[in-house]
C-alpha cells in the first residue's frame, strides 16, 4: 500500500473496486491544521470525472497499469484490433473503451493503451493528427480573409469545422482532444 503522498497525474488508483485515473493533483499544506491532497480524478470505465480530496500520507491502493504502444489495425465490427509492435500480439479493444478515439484513428496509426489485468482501460493519442477532408463545399474566391468556418468531412468519416478556403484533398492537423481544425499541413 502506497500513501496519498505518492499520487502523480496518470497515476491509477483502486477505490471500493473502482479503478480511477488521477487527471490533475495538488498537494497543499494550509497554515493552520494538516496538509492533504486535492484531486480530480476520471472513471477508467464510465469517464465521469469527479474531484476527491484526501487528507495527506492516508493509505492508498494503486493499481497496476501497463501501458504499451500499439499499432491500429482494423476494425472488427464494434471491436478494434491493435497489435503489440515488440511481440506482435494482436489485442482487441471494445469500441465502447476506444469511444472517440475512432475518429481520429487511421490504419497502421501508432496509440498507447493502458491495461490492467489483461484488460484496456483506454486509448491514448497523440494530441493531433493529420487528417486527408475528404469531402468539402468548394471554396469561393474571397473567403480567404473572414473568420467564417464551414463543415468538412475527413478520412476517418468524421466532420470537422474548417475555414472557408479548404477544398477536398487538403490535409489538415486536428486535435484529438477537442476535434478542432488546428491548421493545413503542406507536404
Amino acid at each position: 500500500m502506497a500513501s496519498t503522498n505518492d499520487i502523480k497525474n496518470g497515476s491509477v488508483l483502486n477505490l471500493d473496486g473502482q479503478l480511477w485515473n488521477i487527471i490533475e493533483f495538488q498537494h497543499v499544506k494550509p497554515g493552520k491544521g494538516g496538509a492533504f491532497v486535492r484531486t480530480k480524478m476520471r472513471n477508467v470505465r464510465s469517464g465521469k470525472v469527479v474531484d476527491k480530496t484526501f487528507n495527506a500520507g492516508l493509505k492508498v491502493d494503486f493499481a497496476t497499469v501497463d501501458r504499451g504502444d500499439y499499432q491500429y489495425l482494423y476494425q472488427d465490427g464494434a471491436d478494434f484490433v491493435f497489435m503489440d509492435t515488440t511481440h506482435y500480439d494482436q489485442i482487441t479493444v471494445p469500441g465502447v473503451i476506444v469511444g472517440d478515439a475512432k475518429n481520429f484513428m487511421l490504419e497502421n496509426q501508432m496509440v498507447t493503451i493502458a491495461i490492467h489485468e489483461g484488460e484496456a482501460l483506454y486509448i491514448e493519442l497523440p494530441a493531433s493528427v493529420v487528417l486527408e477532408v475528404t469531402y468539402t463545399e468548394p471554396g469561393l474566391q474571397g473567403d480567404r480573409s473572414t473568420g467564417g468556418t464551414k463543415p468538412a468531412t475527413v478520412e476517418t468519416g468524421y466532420e470537422i469545422q474548417v475555414p472557408l478556403f479548404l477544398e477536398t484533398g487538403t490535409k489538415v492537423k486536428v486535435d484529438t482532444r477537442s476535434g478542432d481544425y488546428l491548421g493545413r499541413v503542406n507536404e
